[in-house]
């Protein structure tokens, strides 16, 4: 059996640890997660009756998240052989190490039906013997409780049980900083990791965040080295990960977003209305790429619906257009047409975003006003980093934002 592994040395420690818990905290880019999903593949393979539950706060975000590393990590270490090795199943998420019958599974802890659905999982060969919670900070202390109490029992000798969280940083209060790296635990293994020590992380990454560093200080202490902080003055807070229905009948009106880009990012969005609230329900998130081929990549988006541009492209929008998209760029002018008016709209209405759209998500989370540096307030304008989603979304309400009634 030939296995590819790519490996970064700072992980080495972490992953040959037999500890109840493995926390770890760690910038944007630092290949914990990439990490965390190797390592349960082999020690899966390698084991017999260990078994694995991956967790996040929302169960349907897995799929685009644990799930596709997990399956990454496969695929990458056992290129199309693959599936002679693991059994990959998409509904409901699952995974099968064919050698010995091992398994994955993916849950959330959202409310008391995922909880309870949690409390009584089994196996059928082996125990559960591993959690790990990605984007652990939106856990809470009991949701860690509970999963605690799941990993009890005698295990054959060699064996353990382990939790693995991993997650940014945000809140220097959160209580992971107090109950793992305040107090000292011999039952506890912290770790800290940054994109400066991804050997295989590329140029273009390292140069938005030393952006990043110039334009957002504050940020880029979370995001960028890893450190405890606070994000302050997030923009949006009306919004919500839904598994929002992609049938476009099912909604008063449809309509495209899109913010032009190259080395940063080409965003653009499908949205819809329903009941005066905002559904994202796909995105196209792409790096240097010409308009021709993102064009390419947008054959499920729908040409005889309005397409909402940045004005500042004309030559772009003609390209659109000739493709046979309605794209028209968006006016900027005034007061009406200012970023604060289009954020202002939005912050009146629920914005539903489908868990596929994980750059969106990722925006969302991080999307601030700018701070005054003497007086320490912020202003309103938001930080000018990663809001290309951001930006496409304001594009793409534009049509219902300038008419009292959204259907004519």
């Amino acid at each position: 059996m030939n296995i590819r592994v790519q490996a970064n040395p700072c992980f080495k420690d972490v992953d040959r640890s037999t500890k109840r818990y493995i926390v770890m905290k760690g910038s944007a880019g630092s290949g914990k997660s990439v990490d965390t999903a190797q390592n349960y593949i082999l020690r899966l393979m390698r084991d017999k009756g260990r078994n694995l539950v991956c967790i996040r706060k929302s169960d349907i975000t897995n799929r685009d998240s644990t799930f596709a590393e997990l399956t990454g990590a496969i695929y990458r270490m056992f290129g199309d052989k693959a599936e002679r090795y693991w059994q990959i199943n998409m509904s409901p998420l699952q995974l099968t190490c064919k050698a010995n019958g091992n398994k994955i599974i993916f849950r959330g802890m959202n409310d008391d039906k995922q909880r309870e659905k949690l409390k009584s999982i089994t196996f059928q060969k082996g125990k559960l013997t591993d959690v790990w919670c990605e984007e652990a900070t939106e856990l809470t202390q009991a949701d860690l409780e509970i999963i605690d109490d799941r990993l009890r029992g005698t295990l054959p000798d060699g064996q353990f049980y382990q939790i693995r969280l991993t997650f940014n940083p945000v809140n220097k209060n959160h209580w992971i900083k107090k109950a793992f790296f305040d107090i000292p635990d011999d039952n506890v293994l912290t770790h800290h990791s940054t994109y400066l020590m991804n050997r295989f992380i590329d140029d273009a990454y390292k140069a938005r965040m030393e952006r990043r560093k110039a334009v957002d200080p504050e940020g880029y202490q979370i995001y960028g080295l890893g450190e405890w902080g606070e994000i302050g003055g997030l923009i949006l807070h009306n919004w919500e990960v839904k598994e929002v229905s992609q049938n476009l009948n099912d909604y008063d009106d449809i309509a495209v977003g899109q913010d032009f880009g190259f080395n940063h990012a080409n965003a653009l969005l499908l949205l819809g209305t329903k009941d005066d609230n905002i559904h994202i329900l796909s995105e196209i998130y792409v790096f240097e790429k010409d308009t021709a081929e993102i064009i390419q990549l947008a054959s499920n988006i729908p040409r005889n619906k309005q397409m909402w541009c940045d004005s500042a492209e004309p030559d772009r929008i003609k390209m659109w257009q000739k493709a046979g998209f309605r794209a028209r760029g968006v006016d900027k002018g005034g007061s009406a047409g200012s970023v604060k008016a289009q954020i202002d709209w939005l912050k009146q209405r629920k914005i539903y975003v489908h868990p596929h759209c994980v750059n969106t998500i990722k925006e969302l989370q991080q999307w601030k006003w700018k701070k005054d540096d003497r007086s320490g307030e912020y202003l309103d304008e938001p930080v000018p980093f990663q809001d290309d989603a951001m930006a496409a979304l304001r594009y793409g309400v534009e049509g219902w934002r300038k008419v009292k009634k959204w259907l004519t």
